[in-house]
């Protein structure tokens, strides 16, 4: 499944940085507003210890890690739900997306210009909450009017639209964001808002304290704190990552040299793999793989899909025609060290259509079309 966030953020916050960080890409990154006016997209690569593992005891011909597309769209002002600085156009690019990826300033520099002229990520944050609100409330109430007008013949689904919409409504109005209401709902009521609707603010978000190396190392700034205390109540994560840090790994040319600057900097692991468990998280994903001799290989699925689902994530037909499912537990590969040995010690199962993936598993699919 392909799988898209969207970095957003005021201007000047490190959006690009972060982009071109992540991606290798070459989004303009300069120290004044809009300076991305269109949307630059990169893929990245998820990184998986347990797929290299797979690959160092397989050797296949070829090994394929899942991906996740990262797309950087234009900073976002004051009015951009009325169209100011290109608002409309951000705010569509925003609606394509699985996921929002709110990068805040949470850092001091002089040097930095900022489109509000201090530093302040509370604020920052509600300026972005309040334009995807307004946004997301002039397409509910342009809903409401046509769902009101089909309701006056007494349609009982119209009905129950009809009060969906206007709670979300209210609760916009209020300046509360889509995806707090999304648990007090029914599956009817998260599919109108989440599919027919796209509201902006039902997007599962994670926001990005961009922080300066200080705050890397100690674990938090003042403006970090403040920024969780603020997003607290929201069901949303919050990582720390410092752009420039990243800026500068991803222009080193050779994994020992990026080892050797991370230990230098007290650091585990990039920021970017930090922040892609958080969007796996986010969106509640995990990872199977397919190990033969041709390909091993990573699949994402959503946490609690059955064994057909996930088949037809490699293709429709293994779905429509799933007979069952070959699974191999992970460690239970490692520990044995071979699909052959794995076999002989009776350690794969044969599952059926209920099945429900687990994180990790190694799978082979029989099915007939």
């Amino acid at each position: 499944m392909a799988l898209q966030c969207g970095i957003v953020g005021l201007p000047n916050v490190g959006k690009s940085t972060l982009f071109n960080a992540l991606t290798s890409g070459k989004a303009l990154a300069a120290n004044y507003p809009f300076a991305t006016k269109d949307p630059n997209v990169g893929v990245i690569t998820v990184p998986d210890a347990r797929l290299d593992k797979l690959t160092e005891l397989v050797n296949p011909q070829r090994t394929v890690p899942t991906t996740v597309e990262i797309v950087d769209i234009a900073g976002l002002i004051k009015g951009a739900s009325q169209g100011e600085g290109l608002g409309n156009q951000f705010l569509a690019n925003i609606r394509e997306v699985d996921a929002i990826v709110h990068v805040v300033r949470c850092f001091d520099d002089d040097n930095v210009v900022h489109v509000d002229g201090s530093v302040n990520p509370v604020r920052d944050k509600e300026i972005i909450d309040l334009e995807l609100g307004l946004k997301d409330l002039e397409t509910v109430e342009k809903r409401i009017d046509k769902v009101a007008r089909a309701a006056k013949a007494g349609s009982k689904d119209d009905l129950k639209a009809l009060d969906i919409l206007n709670a979300v409504k209210k609760h916009l109005e209020s300046g509360q964001a889509a995806r707090k209401l999304l648990p007090g709902l029914d599956d009817e009521g998260k599919q109108l808002i989440l599919k027919e609707l796209s509201l902006l603010t039902a997007k599962p978000t994670l926001y990005v304290c961009n922080v300066d190396e200080s705050a890397i190392q100690s674990g938090s700034n003042a403006h970090a704190d403040a920024l969780r205390a603020a997003v607290a109540g929201e069901n949303a994560e919050v990582i720390l990552i410092c752009a420039g840090i990243e800026a500068q790994i991803a222009d080193l040319e050779s994994p020992e040299e990026r080892a050797e600057f991370l230990e230098m900097m007290g650091l585990h692991e990039p920021g970017k793999n930090v922040l892609i468990r958080a969007c796996y998280s986010l969106l509640n994903l995990i990872t199977y793989f397919t190990a033969g001799e041709k390909e091993v290989r990573a699949w994402t699925v959503h946490r609690g899909a059955k064994a057909p689902e996930a088949a037809g994530v490699i293709h429709s037909d293994f779905e429509k025609g799933f007979i069952r499912a070959e699974v191999i537990k992970y460690q239970d590969f490692i520990t044995y060290g071979s699909e052959a040995r794995v076999k002989e010690a009776g350690k794969m199962a044969v599952e059926g259509k209920e099945y429900v993936v687990q994180d990790g598993d190694i799978m082979h699919f029989r099915f007939n079309v």
